[in-house]
């Protein structure tokens, strides 16, 4: 199969060395054409995925057009905030994508403003397109080097062509999974980065084991509680876009949320970590969005809240901790 990747960040870059792996034929577009340049010379991506050779068969492009013109499959890998951009600019290349049959969001997070999922973006910006997302427990460097991993491809069930593109994906290191809830797998994938932030900050703190479980315990809860609000379906929040996630992102060394969250509860303020970053926070941009849809639909998210205002109004980590443990008691 024909695939591109918009995006050479750790994430684009994983996904094109899987994909090439299993043969097909993929192309990595990169947003800058300098950074084409210096991606094929190199045959490795320093600043996202060090130590990762490119296989000899990954092309590169910068212009869409001709990239566009055998391709398949579109796999959107930049943040959340950059999406509605990067379908402008597939939107503009589309004139010759006569092979193109879906466009799959790899981005995680509500944009700014609209509080608007990864695919309802790609439902406005480029109208009669089919789409789909692709999430789960999945580290960038892991998949690259080949570890197991497991996923799930959330799409319209009356799309045949995602079967297609779900034995696609799959081989011998990744398992993909399909969903027709895509809402939920994208509000799963949303908040786990929010969460994520939170668990961070226990570490930071040393509050212990007990803490954390505790509080991805009440994080899954409210997920759901949440996702079921906003028309997802509960299942949804136990599988791999939902707990799978949720676990990784709160456990691994590798999560840029966790981090980021570990360095506020050991003292760090929010603008001294967001300084010259290379890589992005989703979880910072998404607290904001998605306390803000709760607040429209009159949800109650406390963690969610909390950690938001922790980002956005100067609170510490330990007040937020205490108005959490200091919040009215009730039944599981």
């Amino acid at each position: 199969m024909n695939f591109a990747i918009l995006g050479a960040g750790a994430w684009g870059t994983a996904f094109a060395v899987h994909l090439s792996r299993l043969g097909h034929t993929v192309t990595l577009v990169p947003r800058r054409f300098e950074q084409a340049l210096a991606l094929a010379s190199a045959r490795e991506n320093p600043d996202y995925l060090p130590g990762i050779p490119l296989p000899p068969s990954l092309q590169f492009g910068h212009e869409l057009a001709p990239v566009l013109m055998e391709t398949e499959v579109v796999l959107l890998a930049c943040p959340s905030q950059a999406l509605r951009e990067t379908c402008e600019h597939l939107r503009a290349s589309l004139g010759l994508a006569t092979q193109l049959r879906l466009v799959i969001s790899l981005a995680k997070g509500l944009e700014a403003g609209t509080h608007l999922r990864p695919t309802e973006i790609i439902a406005a910006t480029l109208p009669g397109r089919a789409f789909a997302c692709l999430t789960g427990p999945t580290n960038a460097a892991e998949v690259a080097r080949g570890l197991p991993a497991a996923m799930v491809l959330a799409g319209a069930p009356a799309d045949a062509f995602l079967a297609t593109v779900q034995a696609a994906l799959s081989g011998p290191t990744l398992r993909v999974y399909t969903s027709d809830d895509v809402a939920g797998v994208e509000f799963g994938g949303s908040l786990k980065n929010v969460y994520a932030i939170a668990s961070g900050c226990c570490d930071g703190l040393r509050l212990g084991d007990n803490a954390r479980a505790a509080l991805l315990t009440r994080a899954l809860a409210e997920m759901v509680r949440v996702g079921v609000a906003l028309g997802a379906r509960p299942e949804t929040f136990y599988g791999l876009g939902g707990f799978g996630d949720l676990v990784a992102t709160c456990h691994g060394v590798w999560s840029r949320n966790h981090e980021f969250g570990r360095q506020l509860g050991e003292g760090r303020t929010v603008a001294e970590l967001l300084a010259g970053r290379k890589t992005v926070v989703e979880g910072y941009r998404t607290a904001d969005s998605f306390a803000g849809l709760c607040a429209e639909r009159g949800l109650d998210a406390p963690i969610l809240t909390e950690v938001r205002r922790m980002l956005y109004e100067g609170r510490k980590p330990a007040a937020v901790l205490a108005a959490l443990m200091g919040r009215e008691l009730k039944r599981e």
